[in-house]
C-alpha cells in the first residue's frame, strides 16, 4: 500500500520514485530523480540526471540552501505543489503559456510575505506550513478551513481566470454569475473587511471570502472545483460507496475520459456529507464545512465547462 506522497513500501522498506507522466510509481533506479531529491525529498522522475521535475520547474524563487528553517517549510509547501500539479496535469490544464504560470516560495523570517497572485506569479508565505500559524490565522479570520493546497488551489484560480475567461466569448457569462470583475479591487477588499459578517453571502457564495470581488468568487470556487475533483478520484479508487440517510454510489470518471458535472455533484453531496459525520465521530470540525447552494452549483458548473472546454 502506497499513497501518492510514499518515498517508500511501506511493507518491504523499497525506495519509490515516481512518473508524473505515467501516474505511476517504481522502484528506485527506474530513472533519474528530480535534482531537488536530496535537497526537499522530492521522489518525481526526470528525463536527464540533474534535471527538475514538471512541479519543482515552476517554483522561481525558494529558500537558500544555508537556511535550514526556510528549506523544512519548502519542502511541505512543494509536496502539497506536486499535488497540484499532478492534478492540473490529470485535467489537462495548461501551465505553461502566456503568461507562464511560476512559483515565489517565500520565507516571512526575514519580512513580511504576502500570499496571493499576480499575472501568472503565485507568491505562497512558506509560514503557512507551520501548522500554529496557519491555524492562527484561520481563527482569527474566522474561516472554516485553511490548508497549504487550498492555498495553492485558489492563487492558481486566480492564473486561471486568465487562461480560461478573460478576453473570450465566455466574459459576459462570467460577470452574469460572479460579477463585474472591473470593479475597484483594494476597495472591495476594504470594505470586506470592514464588514461585519452578517452572513448574506452564504445564498450565493461557497465562502465569506468569495464574496469580497468577482476574481475571489472565481478563485475560491475553483479551488472548491479541485477539491470536489480529487476527492472523488480518491474515493473511487478506494471504491467507497455511501448509504445510509444520503443512499448514492461514489462514482468519478478518470478526467482524461471527461465528466458529467451533475454526476459528479450527485456523488459529491452523499460522500461529503458521510466524511463530514466519520469525522465528527472523532471529535473533529467537519471535513467539508461549506454549503453548495444553487447559486454555488452553477457558478461550480460554469467552471466544470471551463475546464472541460479547455481540455477539449
Amino acid at each position: 500500500m502506497v499513497f501518492f506522497d510514499s518515498a517508500s513500501c511501506v511493507t518491504c522498506g523499497a525506495v519509490l520514485d515516481f512518473s508524473s507522466r505515467d501516474a505511476a510509481f517504481a522502484e528506485a533506479g527506474a530513472g533519474f530523480r528530480c535534482a531537488n531529491s536530496a535537497v526537499i525529498g522530492c521522489n518525481w522522475l526526470v528525463a536527464e540526471d540533474a534535471s527538475l521535475c514538471p512541479s519543482c520547474a515552476l517554483t522561481r524563487t525558494r529558500p537558500a540552501d544555508a537556511d535550514a528553517a526556510g528549506l523544512a517549510a519548502w519542502a511541505g509547501v512543494e509536496a502539497a505543489k506536486r499535488q497540484l500539479v499532478f492534478q492540473l496535469d490529470q485535467l489537462g490544464l495548461p501551465y505553461t503559456g502566456s503568461p507562464e504560470l511560476v512559483f515565489d516560495l517565500l520565507s516571512s523570517t526575514a519580512g513580511p510575505v504576502t500570499t496571493g497572485h499576480a499575472d501568472g506569479v503565485v507568491t505562497i508565505d512558506l509560514a503557512e506550513g507551520a501548522d500554529p500559524h496557519r491555524e492562527g490565522l484561520r481563527v482569527s479570520l474566522a474561516e472554516p478551513y485553511r490548508t497549504v493546497l487550498g492555498h495553492l488551489r485558489h492563487e492558481v484560480g486566480h492564473y486561471y481566470w486568465l487562461v480560461l475567461v478573460d478576453g473570450r466569448d465566455v466574459l459576459a457569462e462570467f460577470r452574469a454569475l460572479f460579477g463585474d470583475e472591473r470593479a475597484d479591487y483594494a476597495d472591495s477588499l476594504r470594505v470586506h473587511y470592514d464588514k461585519p459578517d452578517d452572513h448574506s453571502w452564504a445564498a450565493n457564495h461557497v465562502s465569506r471570502y468569495a464574496a469580497a470581488h468577482p476574481w475571489e468568487d472565481w478563485a475560491e470556487t475553483f479551488a472548491h472545483y479541485l477539491h470536489i475533483r480529487d476527492s472523488l478520484e480518491t474515493a473511487a479508487a478506494w471504491r467507497i460507496t455511501v448509504h445510509g440517510p444520503i443512499s448514492a454510489p461514489v462514482t468519478a470518471e478518470p478526467p482524461r475520459d471527461g465528466a458529467d458535472f451533475d454526476a459528479l455533484i450527485e456523488a459529491w453531496l452523499p460522500l461529503s456529507t458521510a466524511l463530514n459525520a466519520m469525522n465528527r465521530s472523532m471529535g473533529k470540525d467537519d471535513l467539508y464545512p461549506f454549503v453548495l447552494t444553487t447559486a454555488v452549483l452553477t457558478k461550480l458548473a460554469y467552471v466544470h465547462e471551463r475546464v472541460t472546454a479547455e481540455r477539449s
